[in-house]
C-alpha cells in the first residue's frame, strides 16, 4: 500500500501542457461575436450551481476544485491549439487567444464542502471574453468529480466505518478513472486499485489477484487452487488477500488457510449471496484458526447493497462500476450561468431553468450543537446575515481561489477529506438517509 504524499500536479496529463481545448466550439464563436461588437471586455460574473440534486439525493459534495485550478494554470492557446480553431475563427479572435491569460477572480466553496440546490459553489469574475471560454472546462470537472464524490460519500456512510476500496478503473474512461479515485478518496474511501491515481495524487493503493491467477494453475489433472494460493503467499506473504470463489467457496477458504496458515490476511468473495457467504466464511475461518483473517466482498456493490450488508461480518467493501458511474447519477447537474453584467444583475427566465440574478455570497447557519439549519445567500460581499434566533451561528462558505489570474490555494486532499466527514457529521440526521427525500438543507436568498 502506498503512502499519501505530496504528488506531482498534473490535472490533465494527456493535454500536452495545455487545457485550452477542453472547450466547446460555441464558446469561441461567442467570443468572436463579443470581440466584434466590443462587449467582450464587459465586466461579468458567472456562477456555478445545481438547480436540483439528482433524484433522491439529500446533499451534494463539491469535488474537483483542485483539478480545476491545476487546469486553469495550463489554459493557454499555443500553436497546436490555435491550429485547431483557426479554420472557424477570424484573425482578431485568433490574436486575442494567442495572448490569452485568465486575469479574473474566482471564489468558491472549499473542496469537500457540501452543497444543495442553488448553492453558488463557484463564482468567476472578469471580462466576458475570459470567463465565457472557461464554461466547459469548469463544468466537465465539477459535474464529474462532484457526482462521484456524492456517490462515494453515500457508500462510506452506509458502510458503518468499514473500509471501502475503489476498483472501478476497468469500467470507465482511463482518465475518468483517475479523477474518480481522487473524488472517492476525498469522500471517505480508504484506497484505490488505480496506480495512476497513486502517482498523481498520492492516494493509497491496494490489490492482489483476480480469478485468472487461480485459473492459471490448471493442469491436465484439473484445477489446482491450492497451488495458486501457495504461489501467491510465497510471493506476497501470508498477509495477502486470497480470492476464494473461483470454484467452491468452502473449499477455497480451506485452501487459503492451508496455504497461508493462521496468519492469513484476508479472503475475498466476489459472487453469490454475499451476506450468507460472509457469515459462513467467518465461521469457517474461525474454526480453522484464522480468526484474524478479514473478509473482503465485491461484485456490483452500491450504497444500498452496502447498507444491507453492514450487519454482516464483512471488513472491506470493494466498489467498482457503481462508484465510477455515480451510482445512477453520473453528473451533478451543475450549470454555469451569467448572473451579472457591469454590476447589473441578469437572470434567465426560461421555464424550469430560471436563475437568480446578481453575484452572491453564501453562509451556512448552524445550531450550538454544530448541526446545520439552512444555507443563506445574498448580494456578493454584502453584510453577513444576522442569525434569526439566539445561539445560531452564521459561517461563510466561499473562499478566494484566484485573484487577478493568480491561484491562491492548493489545498491538500487530506483537508478536503476531513471537510467531507465534518460536513456529514453536521447534517441533520434525516440528511444521511438513503431513501428518497428532500434536500437536507434549503438555500434561501436574502434581498
Amino acid at each position: 500500500m502506498t503512502n499519501l504524499a505530496d504528488p506531482p500536479r498534473a490535472a490533465f496529463p494527456d493535454a500536452a501542457s495545455s487545457t485550452a481545448l477542453f472547450t466547446d466550439h460555441y464558446e469561441l464563436t461567442m467570443l468572436q461575436a463579443a470581440l466584434a461588437d466590443g462587449s467582450a471586455q464587459k465586466s461579468c460574473v458567472f456562477e456555478v450551481f445545481a438547480r436540483r440534486l439528482p433524484e433522491g439525493r439529500r446533499y451534494g459534495v463539491v469535488a474537483g476544485t483542485g483539478r480545476f485550478l491545476e487546469a486553469l494554470a495550463e489554459f493557454r492557446f499555443n500553436e497546436a491549439e490555435l491550429a485547431v480553431v483557426e479554420p472557424f475563427l477570424d484573425a482578431t479572435t485568433l490574436e486575442w487567444l494567442k495572448d490569452f491569460r485568465f486575469n479574473g477572480d474566482v471564489d468558491g466553496y472549499c473542496e469537500g464542502e457540501l452543497y444543495f440546490p442553488n448553492s453558488p459553489i463557484l463564482s468567476v469574475r472578469g471580462a466576458f471574453g475570459e470567463c465565457v471560454i472557461l464554461e466547459t472546462l469548469i463544468l466537465s470537472v465539477f459535474n464529474h468529480d462532484s457526482a462521484i464524490a456524492a456517490a462515494a460519500a453515500r457508500m462510506a456512510g452506509a458502510s458503518a466505518n468499514r473500509a471501502l476500496v475503489e476498483m472501478g478503473s476497468r469500467r470507465t474512461h482511463e482518465q475518468a478513472a483517475v479523477a474518480s479515485a481522487r473524488a472517492a478518496w476525498i469522500a471517505g474511501f480508504a484506497s484505490t486499485s488505480n496506480l495512476s491515481a497513486a502517482r498523481r495524487y498520492g492516494i493509497p493503493t491496494t490489490g492482489t489477484s483476480a480469478h485468472a491467477f487461480t485459473l492459471l494453475h490448471t493442469t491436465s489433472a484439473g484445477p489446482d487452487e491450492l497451488a495458486a494460493f501457495q504461489a501467491q503467499v510465497a510471493a506476497l506473504g501470508p498477509d495477502t488477500t486470497l480470492l476464494v470463489d473461483t470454484y467452491d467457496i468452502a473449499t477455497g477458504v480451506q485452501n487459503a488457510v492451508l496455504a497461508a496458515g493462521p496468519e492469513l490476511g484476508a479472503v475475498r468473495i466476489d459472487s453469490g449471496d454475499l451476506g450468507v457467504m460472509a457469515r459462513k466464511v467467518r465461521a469457517q475461518l474461525d474454526s480453522l484458526g484464522a480468526a484474524n483473517a478479514k473478509i473482503v466482498v465485491s461484485g456490483d456493490l452500491d450504497e444500498y447493497l452496502i447498507a444491507a450488508l453492514r450487519g454482516e461480518p464483512i471488513d472491506v467493501f470493494g466498489v467498482g462500476t457503481s462508484l465510477v458511474a455515480g451510482s445512477g447519477a453520473p453528473t451533478a447537474g451543475m450549470v454555469y450561468k451569467l448572473v451579472e453584467v457591469e454590476g447589473v444583475p441578469v437572470a434567465k427566465r426560461s421555464a424550469s431553468k430560471q436563475s437568480t440574478g446578481g453575484a452572491k455570497s453564501a453562509w451556512r447557519v448552524s445550531r450550538p450543537s454544530g448541526v446545520y439549519v439552512e444555507e443563506l445567500t445574498s448580494a456578493f460581499r454584502g453584510q453577513p446575515p444576522q442569525a434569526e434566533e439566539p445561539g445560531l451561528t452564521v459561517e461563510p462558505l466561499q473562499v478566494p481561489l484566484v485573484r487577478g489570474g493568480e491561484i491562491l490555494t492548493r489545498e491538500d486532499l487530506a483537508t478536503a477529506r476531513a471537510r467531507v466527514a465534518e460536513g456529514l457529521r453536521r447534517l441533520p440526521w434525516e440528511g444521511l438517509s438513503l431513501s428518497p427525500g428532500d434536500p437536507a438543507l434549503t438555500v434561501r436568498h436574502i434581498r
